[in-house]
């Protein structure tokens, strides 16, 4: 379809069958936990003791129906687009003349990344701000996470996911939009910059996944604090095992994923750990997590768009972008970033929060939102 198509759109509606969340009590009461490694603490991947904590809330304290309730609070959709069926909520703002966004999710996350930010984005007025701060909110499942499957044939690289997003947003009748994202959401964000479709107010993400790219005269402008984030990109290096699994054997970690729910709960450990012992998110919110990839059966094309990704060229952007970065996040290199982005508007630090920020500290990830937007409109 073209990106200026009208959507056929049908209402849909979370409905897990019981049959479902009992074969998965079962399964998480007959759990068999690895032996420990020494110290039992994070150097090692996810600790014994912390997957036997998480057990026991998911087994008798998490309460997947009510959580189901919640995400059910929200207008959602199927439409098909390049052959994909895509998944979204969609959240009009009563102020009609709000700014039209589409949120992309993280992995190992979701669309239920956003659940906190929807209210302040959507009824500013209700939540501090003023009806100049309104959106009309968009928030796609990747093809191949949630309920955006089956996974249509090919490869999906996420300038092919940036394509489908424009014609989404288009097909919902918005002519102008802009976009966020963090982790692979960024990714996507930063392909809608370099599309830069008629009508795009700009990029904001929480990283700008630029690296050293060997040329000595790069370092010239390195401040103390990029160099911090050059030391933390490096530890990061030692501690993210599953980006190469994904991207060199998806099919291998699946099959593990796909018959354990505790083992898809130790491989996300990228929830809890990727601040090296700051993460702010909480228990339910990485159980809903968790329980959405599993219910859903999606690991096994969850894990594929590191693989989709591993050969991508890397691709000046010329559209406009901005990036907020939180202090226990990936912190952006800004003489790196400012060689892959030629057009970067705005660019401010937060003191808290990580890289899961619309969970972690969802108020502050809205005031960031508000204020590049606010810049972008004049």
């Amino acid at each position: 379809m073209t990106s200026s198509q009208k959507l056929s759109v049908q209402p849909f509606e979370i409905a897990i069958p019981q049959a479902e969340l009992d074969d998965l009590q079962r399964r998480l009461d007959n759990t068999r936990f690895p032996v420990a490694a020494p110290g039992d603490d994070w150097s090692h991947g996810t600790p014994v003791g912390y997957l036997r904590e998480m057990v026991d809330h998911w087994r008798s304290g998490f309460d997947w129906r009510a959580h189901e309730k919640q995400m059910n609070q929200f207008p959602q959709f199927l439409t098909e687009i390049d052959g994909q069926t895509v998944h979204f909520l969609h959240i009009r703002s009563a102020v009609e003349d709000a700014t039209p966004i589409v949120l992309t999710h993280t992995y190992p996350g979701s669309f239920a990344d956003f659940l906190d930010v929807i209210g302040p984005l959507t009824d500013p007025e209700a939540h501090g701000g003023t009806a100049a701060d309104a959106f009309h909110v968009v928030v796609p499942s990747m093809p191949g996470f949630g309920f955006s499957t089956p996974l249509a044939e090919g490869e999906w690289t996420m300038a092919r996911i940036a394509r489908t997003w424009d014609a989404l947003m288009r097909g919902l009748g918005y002519e102008s939009y802009g976009a966020h994202g963090s982790d692979g959401g960024a990714m996507v964000s930063r392909e809608l910059a370099i599309l830069n479709p008629p009508g795009f107010l700009g990029a904001h993400v929480l990283q700008l996944f630029s690296f050293p790219s060997g040329d000595p005269a790069e370092f010239e402008r390195m401040t103390p604090a990029d160099y911090a984030a050059l030391e933390f990109a490096g530890w990061f290096q030692t501690v993210n095992g599953y980006a190469q699994m994904n991207a060199s054997r998806p099919q291998t970690i699946a099959a593990a994923l796909s018959d354990s729910p505790v083992g898809q709960l130790a491989y996300n450990e990228l929830f809890e750990n990727f601040g090296n012992g700051t993460s702010l998110v909480d228990k339910d919110q990485v159980l809903i997590q968790v329980s959405l990839y599993w219910l859903t059966n999606t690991s096994a094309t969850a894990v594929r768009y590191h693989h989709a990704e591993r050969n991508s060229p890397i691709v000046v952007n010329e559209g406009p972008i901005g990036v907020t970065v939180f202090a226990h996040d990936f912190l952006s290199m800004r003489p790196f970033a400012e060689r892959d982005n030629t057009n970067i508007v705005y660019w401010t630090e937060r003191p808290r929060g990580g890289h899961f920020a619309s969970m972690e500290v969802p108020q502050e990830l809205v005031e960031e939102i508000r204020a590049f937007y606010g810049a972008r409109r004049g």
